[in-house]
């Protein structure tokens, strides 16, 4: 009889299998839940449903995931004294926890306390593991594994092959989740506690954007409770972006993120005009929240006749003075003018009920509200505290000069203003032509009559084109919770785009959060980053480049071509290789290149729609391409790209953009010069 091979791959992939079925077993039990014995009323009902509903979707297998990625092997137990002769304990690190039928875990969710070493533990410091494992797989099917010996001295440290071979797999389809990947200085800004608002400064590839959906998904698991009380919000650039990015968080499990742009948060107003960019950076400067505030609180009015309450044979007489006091009482508060309003009567109100106790009655809080909604009353609010529409005071100070001067005086100089009155006056907020930063002036005069909503977490994606009002608006939306803010400021593209971060932060209400910078590229070839990292000089001296610690230097290419067919058969080469193509250009060249591309018979898609194995060219605008990622671009006339900026440096940011997409291969195709930086 023959003794059996030892065989270490298909141990691990028994426990796949058997971890498989525990999590269809887990999944099962909650489709089982009977809850007609336990809910007291509909609405209760409706809320357990959908509550069960989300815990059955987070339990699903995705077949073409792994379940786990990688194994901890404990030298003793973890929380134990570490006595000798203690015995460790074996964890498998996956996407969520997964139990067998007696509890006892088989898979680990990668955010408990015990799965931090599989990204933490080196050999200089192996957090008492003495294997750490890593697993390959193809599709869902587990082929392949390596192992680090972390406490044997003998063992000398190297680069792990799958982890390489992970980060450079091919992609297609949407954004994909970095967990098997996390590095320790990636790990650490994920693990950073919910009190802290934190920045992250990251250069193409450094994976900030991950690094901040996944802070969200840990944040989550740490902070269940409360996020679920307050809410979590990712804010990206543009649709295409948040289309790119919208599953990552259910690939971890967690489907309650709310997503959005700036526009969304804004949408007070319908945007159908433009700015000219004079125009724009006046509008998302910071001292136009000043003269907001000067031209709503002008609508206040000191008081000069007194009230008078008549309340059956007796007249209640509150003098102009007492009124003037109550009113200055209300402004020193500094509460939002809706409250103040809301206040006003209750004071007036209260006023009358002190006469009256001093008569000889005896009124209770009934009769102070019956006061509060006399009429004389009412109609002093009105005049001394009339409402006020956010919309209506934005549309009279763009359109009304003498008002806008005498609320920007010593602000705004005259050219300012100027640049931002409409030359058209719109006759109502319904027929007016709103932009984008109109939409942000409205939001702060929202917020001035009633204050924002604010959410538990909010994680702002591309954080350095916003404008000082733009940052306004988000930091409104967490003043009473945390932020995770992510940018590169070699990438800002606007010519309002953040010159700093610490200026940034204190716009956005969190000038103490931590600013930590990724330096290291993950994503962006050597010869790639190295070739767009000429433009830094010119568009962000003193940032520290991208180092690539890519093993593979990437294929790159500078072609000179002779028309739109030349770039095609550029297109038709990526295409040869495994995995997504992009071709970025010009917004004004995309048409020509639309029509080539049509003509030789090659499909493609707009960016955000979902790459297929049958469909996998992208043509993407240059203004659209950030934020996302193709394995080969194709670049198609960087000089194009510069110019259809306002200026050079903008110009020359959005080329550094668009140099900065491939995580395999760049081909640049070019009939013009290239800009002298490149040469």
């Amino acid at each position: 009889m023959s003794t059996p091979v030892d065989d270490p791959l298909s141990r691990e992939r028994s426990h796949l299998a058997a971890s498989r079925s525990a999590l269809r077993a887990m999944r099962e039990d909650v489709e089982a839940l009977d809850i007609t014995d336990v809910t007291a009323n509909w609405v209760n009902a409706e809320v357990l449903a959908r509550q069960i509903e989300e815990r059955i979707k987070s339990l699903a297998d995705l077949s073409d995931t792994p379940l786990f990625f990688g194994r901890l092997d404990y030298l003793h137990a973890p929380g134990s004294d570490r006595a000798e002769g203690a015995e460790g304990e074996r964890f498998y690190i996956g996407r969520r926890h997964v139990h067998d039928h007696d509890g006892d875990p088989m898979v680990i969710d990668w955010r408990a306390p015990v799965s931090q070493p599989f990204y933490r533990a080196s050999k200089k410091d192996p957090m008492d593991i003495a294997l750490r494992r890593r697993f390959g797989y193809t599709g869902g099917d587990l082929t392949a594994y390596e192992d680090e010996h972390l406490s044997d001295p003998a063992e000398a440290a190297r680069t792990s092959k799958l982890l390489q071979q992970e980060i450079e797999r091919p992609r297609v389809g949407p954004m994909r989740d970095i967990v098997a990947t996390i590095q320790p200085e990636q790990d650490e800004i994920v693990r950073s506690g919910l009190a802290g608002s934190v920045c992250v400064q990251g250069g193409p590839g450094t994976g900030k954007t991950a690094v901040g959906l996944h802070r969200v998904a840990y944040l989550l698991y740490a902070h269940r409770e409360r996020l679920a009380r307050t809410g979590t919000l990712v804010i990206g650039p543009n649709r295409s972006f948040l289309h790119y990015i919208e599953q990552v968080l259910p690939a971890l499990g967690e489907l309650t993120v709310q997503q959005a742009t700036v526009e969304d948060l804004v949408a007070h107003v319908v945007i159908t005009g433009t700015d000219e960019a004079a125009a724009a950076i006046v509008k998302g400067d910071a001292r136009m929240a000043e003269v907001l505030r000067r031209a709503l609180y002008s609508h206040v009015t000191m008081p000069t006749e007194p009230v008078v309450v008549v309340r059956g044979s007796r007249r209640w007489r509150v003098p102009a003075y007492e009124l003037q006091d109550i009113v200055r009482q209300l402004l020193d508060r500094d509460i939002r003018y809706g409250a103040a309003r809301e206040a006003l009567p209750q004071r007036i109100a209260h006023a009358v009920l002190v006469q009256m106790e001093r008569s000889g009655e005896a009124p209770d809080d009934r009769v102070q509200d019956a006061v509060a909604r006399n009429s004389a009353v009412k109609a002093a609010v009105k005049a001394i505290w009339p409402a006020v529409d956010p919309a209506k005071l934005v549309l009279r100070l763009l359109s009304d000069a003498e008002f806008l001067a005498g609320h920007a005086e010593g602000i705004l100089d005259a050219d300012e203003q100027k640049a931002i009155l409409w030359a058209r006056p719109a006759r109502s907020v319904k027929s007016a032509k709103w932009s984008a930063a109109d939409a942000v002036l409205v939001d702060e005069a929202t917020d001035l009559v009633q204050r924002t909503h604010s959410l538990g977490h909010v994680v702002l994606d591309e954080a350095q084109d916003l404008s000082p009002m733009q940052y306004r608006a988000v930091g409104r939306r967490c003043t009473t919770g945390s932020a995770t803010v992510l940018g590169d400021l070699a990438q800002g593209t606007t010519p309002w785009a953040t010159r700093g971060w610490q200026e940034a932060l204190a716009h956005l209400g969190k000038a103490d959060a931590v600013i930590e910078e990724l330096t290291a590229g993950f994503r962006v070839p050597t010869d790639v980053i190295t070739y767009a990292s000429r433009l830094l000089p010119d568009i962000a001296p003193g940032l520290t480049p991208v180092v690539s610690i890519r093993e593979n230097p990437g294929h790159f290419e500078v072609r000179p071509v002779s028309g739109a067919a030349d770039v095609v058969d550029a297109c038709r080469d990526a295409l040869r290789n495994e995995g997504s193509t992009g071709l970025i250009a010009a917004d004004a060249r995309v048409p020509e290149l639309a029509e080539a591309l049509k003509r030789a018979g090659i499909a493609y898609l707009g960016p955000g729609e979902e790459t297929t194995r049958e469909t996998r060219l992208t043509l993407v605008p240059a203004s659209l391409a950030k934020g996302l990622e193709y394995d080969y671009v194709v670049l198609d006339e960087p000089r194009a790209v510069v110019d259809g900026e306002p200026d050079e440096r903008t110009g020359l940011r959005r080329l550094y953009v668009a140099l900065t997409r491939a995580v395999s291969g760049l081909t640049v195709t070019h009939t013009a010069p290239l800009p002298p930086q490149l040469a």
